[in-house]
């Protein structure tokens, strides 16, 4: 049984220290989101690559499913964020995690609104800076992690010393994957743990059955490191999109977005990331981009949100 400690962020108090990664493109949406903070976790709403209203839906979705705290994670890379985070201020979710860089700007203005604010970093000179700025709480992502990774170092090579440096809630992310994960995690100072991987596979996920099935089919020599058109590593998992587009530098003919529409304030045009994450996630999973983390190989059965707090030990 792990430890009953909340996570304590200011006046928000979340009962079991379980943090749901916000994964886009329409991974994490309402309904699991809503199941994980049912469950006594922080669920995330993943925003990046959604519109303004389309977030705006979601969100309230997720408040008529649950009454307990919900969050919302945005990419700081997408041109779309600050009319992202205009409507998670304003449907007052409780706290917006921000990853791929943040700001002064973005820290203030959540303040302002009541909204806790949490970057996601990934060094200890990050770590201190977001602290400077006044971020109410901190995700240490790790480069175990999936999809877009600030560093290629792993979890218990920086936890500790990053966790010694800060005087705020420190959520511990990448490679974390059971209870014993969890455990040394919090042995290690963090406060809290943010898991992805288990949750994409989970029955509430919004990704297509057989996006779920690449997770529990998928082996460690299934797992590539890639160059994103966002300018950042990314880890995926090995499929025909990967080894014939991504991994060649081959152009390619986008199946859903047929013109570029600018999702990235900065795009290195190597591929569609917007389109190979939404044919991931509609199934057709030849044709997309498969995130995950680096022991996606465990996940071996698609399970039930309660069924996943249980298993962890809370």
């Amino acid at each position: 049984m792990q430890s009953r400690k909340p996570l304590i962020i200011g006046d928000l108090i979340i009962e079991k220290p379980i943090v749901q990664g916000g994964m886009a493109v329409r991974i994490s949406t309402a309904e699991l989101a809503a199941s994980v903070s049912e469950s006594g976790g922080l669920g995330i709403i993943g925003a990046s690559g959604m519109d303004a209203e389309e977030l705006r839906v979601e969100i309230r979705k997720a408040r008529s499913l649950t009454s307990k705290p919900i969050g919302v994670n945005i990419m700081a890379a997408v041109s779309a964020f600050n009319e992202l985070l205009r409507v998670a201020l304003e449907e007052k979710v409780d706290a917006v995690f921000v990853g791929a860089g943040f700001s002064r700007e973005f820290i203030s203005a959540a303040k302002e609104a009541g909204v806790k604010a949490i970057p996601i970093i990934s060094s200890k000179k990050a770590a201190a800076l977001s602290e400077k700025l006044g971020a109410d709480a901190l995700v240490f992502e790790s480069g175990e992690a999936g999809g877009h990774l600030g560093t290629l170092e792993g979890t218990f090579e920086l936890l500790s010393d990053i966790a010694e440096s800060v005087n705020v809630p420190l959520i511990a992310a990448g490679g974390l994957i059971n209870s014993k994960d969890i455990q040394r995690a919090f042995n290690e100072g963090a406060s809290a743990v943010q898991l992805g991987t288990i949750f994409a596979a989970s029955e509430e996920s919004n990704a297509h059955p057989d996006y779920k099935n690449y997770y529990i089919n998928a082996n460690s020599e299934d797992i590539v490191i890639i160059e994103s058109p966002a300018g950042l590593p990314g880890r995926a998992l090995k499929n025909k999109f990967v080894e014939e587009v991504v991994l060649t530098g081959r152009r390619h003919e986008p199946k859903f977005i047929k013109t570029c529409i600018k999702c990235l304030k900065k795009c290195k045009r190597n591929f569609c990331i917007l389109d190979a994450l939404i044919c991931a996630q509609k199934g057709y999973v030849d044709e997309g981009l498969i995130f995950c983390g680096s022991r996606v190989e465990e996940v071996k059965e698609i399970k039930s949100v309660k069924d996943i707090f249980h298993e962890l030990g809370f």
